[in-house]
């Protein structure tokens, strides 16, 4: 019996390990399909009273894609100009440090390492090409995932309440509460966010003189896309505008975008004024937010911008029902009353 015991938990162990490295590549898309979805929920539900579940899932993804197709090949096309631009900025620049009056050491030791980084930064800039359709592989799975989530919203959330175990089911309840609660504010304080940066990009556009008023507006459209998308943000414009301005020669300018930007626009007010706006929404402390959203990004990339303050304020849910348990479990140690006066003795 343990012999055949000890082969079932092999078997499972080496089931979940293949069936982990199989999904892993695929977890990120699945997440943010997952995000996105509860953040369209309220959308969702309205419609799907006049057109069904089914269809008012398949409406939003459309819409999505819709959306999806413009942010890809905006994203395509600046990325294709920004990797052009630095990749002839270096050369001149190295062009430039090889034809001063430099001793013949250094030259030599810049020139071998002229040699070695431009091969590099041909072959980063082959593979981000050849990464295109891997992109749009998990587009895909981003796509299916919301559609599916939405569709059947209701059969998952019946699903997750029917799983919670009948003992402690209040710390179940409890979990899931301050997960929505979580959630909801990351996703609120993420669209007030990137509207605050659209129209700042926008300004800024105006500002440093980089392009008329409608491209300007366009440009702020476009950091409200990207800046949904955590691995590019909204730095992705500003980055664009400085090499147009340095390709250009107006290096004063390039120098004001880019600390305008990096200031107002991305990265700075994700790690400052967000973790602001989803304490206040959940009662939790700013450092902790701020905590959650630097250590989560670090263990688990982009995606842990989200799971981080989700996963520490759980444990603070958890740190609670336990205190509350331990302080249940001790024996009060308060002296009892004394009697005020003499106990009457039984009457013969």
């Amino acid at each position: 019996m343990r012999t055949e015991t000890i082969a079932w938990s092999i078997a499972v162990i080496i089931i979940l390990y293949i069936a982990w490295k199989t999904v892993s590549p695929l977890v990120t898309p699945i997440f943010f399909g997952v995000v996105l979805a509860y953040a369209s929920y309220p959308i969702h539900r309205r419609l799907a009273v006049r057109t069904g579940k089914k269809e008012s899932a398949a409406l939003l993804t459309l819409v999505t894609v819709g959306l999806g197709g413009m942010v890809t090949f905006e994203l395509i096309k600046i990325s294709v100009q920004v990797a052009v631009s630095f990749y002839n900025s270096t050369v001149d620049v190295f062009s430039w440090i090889m034809a001063q009056p430099l001793p013949q050491d250094v030259l030599e030791f810049i020139q071998r390492f002229f040699n070695q980084l431009i091969p590099r930064l041909s072959e980063y800039i082959s593979r981000g090409a050849f990464s295109l359709p891997m992109y749009l592989l998990q587009l895909l799975v981003f796509l299916l995932t919301f559609y599916y989530t939405l569709a059947y919203s209701g059969e998952i959330y019946r699903q997750i309440v029917l799983s919670l175990p009948e003992r402690n089911r209040h710390i179940g309840e409890e979990i899931l509460e301050s997960l929505n609660k979580t959630l909801g504010a990351l996703v609120r304080a993420w669209l007030v966010l990137n509207v605050i940066k659209g129209a700042l990009m926008t300004i800024g556009f105006i500002i440093f003189g980089v392009s008329d008023l409608y491209t300007a507006i366009v440009a702020g459209f476009l950091t409200f896309l990207f800046s949904f998308i955590p691995l590019f943000e909204g730095w992705m414009i500003w980055l664009a505008a400085t090499a147009y301005f340095a390709v250009n020669g107006a290096y004063l300018r390039a120098v004001g975008i880019a600390l305008y930007g990096l200031f107002l626009v991305s990265p700075m007010p994700d790690y400052t004024v967000r973790p602001m706006m989803v304490a206040r929404d959940t009662n939790l402390d700013e450092t902790l937010v701020f905590i959650g959203m630097i250590g989560g990004t670090w263990a688990m990339g982009v995606k842990g911008l989200i799971i981080g303050p989700i996963v520490l304020n759980l444990l603070l849910v958890l740190l609670k029902e336990w205190k509350r348990i331990v302080s249940a479990k001790e024996p009060s140690h308060q002296p009892s009353p004394s009697p005020s006066a003499p106990s009457p003795h039984p009457q013969d």
